[in-house]
């Protein structure tokens, strides 16, 4: 149970809070590259601050304050030109580092003025990588946008899920490193509705842990029928700091984003790696593609019949944010506990002026970022070396043609064996 200001103390994250600074010195996945490729400009709402994201003709990206300084108009609607995006309503024009840098009538009535100099919006950093567009809304100097290991693999199919969760964000990711909640979300409570889920049989857990490492937690777990000698005892499940999940294994792995849009709606972002058996020649793919997850069904209900969806269920059914002055905590809930304490403790070193975890600042360390993976799911899922020969979304609203190129790289491990 948390008191109200503590609640408050996770929750906020907008600029000023503690959290909302901690938050401010990580970079954050907000769009694929691919959509700003079909439409140049989107608007984005990020940590609380409504901005416009936007490519301009030489193929710069921006990220600045969403209105225009001139009369308030929605950049979003603006035009992008070769070196910035112009207000369409009377033809300003901002670069990416927010400068205002042509006032067309302003400047034809005052040839030799300085006007533009004197006006600058809000602008953040922008770095591609891996699909995605980054952002930074911290203090220069900015650090690094993290190159995790799956990110230099180029022998696979990678999609990427968009979808917007009508809750804070932390309710997302304190379930990251909850492993009792897979028993029964995904495993007994799917049963009962009938849907077919990578987890089959409920595991009944036995024992869980959890430990702190260089990028955040590892949360580990026995169930009935494996040992302290498997993979999910000795390597873990990744809570990777400061809002995500990763899931690895040889032949695939995936992220989950959890961004704050601000303090009741969240942006979950998921990035998909699904690698060929070695010896065999990968998919081409000229852009990474993406699509947009579906949280409702025709009746307004969220739907239950996918593995995240299912956890939409439990992560918004909790309100739009929380109420830990009501919760109850138990056992299966070290985890839970262990990050919050954990949290504090990396926001009160940026209140010191420290860099928290997860910064990375080496470019030598950032060429591959290890994180751990599995060698095969083990006894609670399925995968190529279990015999598993189709592929099951993660998420309602995968597109058909990536299902498809899905199937086609894992029937290239029919014959493969998983490491022992």
């Amino acid at each position: 149970m948390l008191t109200e200001a503590e609640n408050r103390f996770f929750t906020e994250v907008s600029a000023g809070t503690p959290m909302g600074e901690y938050l401010r010195r990580h970079w954050h996945p907000i769009a694929p590259i691919a959509e700003l490729d079909e439409r140049s400009t989107k608007p984005v709402r990020l940590l609380g601050e409504d901005l416009v994201l936007y490519r301009d003709r030489s193929g710069t990206y921006g990220l600045i304050d969403r209105l225009c300084p001139h009369r308030r108009v929605d950049l979003s609607y603006g035009i992008p030109e070769e070196d910035g995006l112009r207000c369409m309503y009377h033809g300003w024009m901002f670069d990416e580092t927010g400068q205002c840098v042509e006032q067309p009538f302003e400047e034809t009535v005052h040839p030799d003025g300085r006007f533009k100099e004197k006006v600058k919006v809000t602008a953040y950093p922008v770095e591609p990588k891996a699909g995605l567009l980054w952002a930074y809304l911290g203090p220069a100097p900015a650090p690094l946008v993290p190159n995790w290991e799956p990110f230099t693999h180029n022998d696979g199919f990678v999609d990427v899920c968009i979808t917007v969760l009508p809750c804070n964000w932390f309710q997302a990711q304190e379930n990251s490193i909850d492993p009792v909640h897979v028993e029964w979300l995904h495993a007994y409570w799917a049963q009962q509705l009938s849907v077919d889920t990578i987890f089959g049989k409920p595991p009944s857990h036995i024992k869980i842990g959890a430990d702190a490492f260089d990028y955040g937690m590892i949360y580990r777990r026995v169930v009935q029928g494996s040992s302290e000698e498997d993979e999910n005892w000795l390597k873990g499940r990744v809570c990777l700091f400061p809002y995500a999940l990763f899931i690895g294994h040889t032949y695939a792995c995936h992220f989950e984003w959890r961004v704050p849009i601000d303090d009741e709606n969240t942006l979950s972002v998921m990035w998909f790696l699904n690698r060929v058996a070695p010896g065999h020649e990968p998919p081409k793919q000229p852009s990474i593609p993406y699509w947009y997850g579906e949280v409702y069904d025709e009746d307004g209900r969220f739907r239950t019949s996918h593995v995240v969806n299912q956890d939409i269920v439990a992560w918004a059914g909790q309100g739009r944010i929380a109420d830990r002055t009501k919760e109850t905590l138990g056992e299966s809930d070290r985890g839970v506990i262990m990050l919050r304490r954990m949290l504090k403790e990396q926001a009160a070193l940026v209140a010191e002026g420290k860099d928290p975890m997860c910064v990375v600042r080496d470019p030598v360390a950032n060429e591959s970022l290890h994180l751990p993976v599995h060698d095969f799911f083990g006894t609670i899922a399925v995968g190529p070396g279990a015999g598993n020969t189709a592929h099951v979304p993660f998420q309602h609203g995968e597109p058909e043609e990536a299902i498809a190129a899905i199937n086609d790289v894992i029937a290239t491990w029919k014959d493969a064996k998983p490491a022992s």
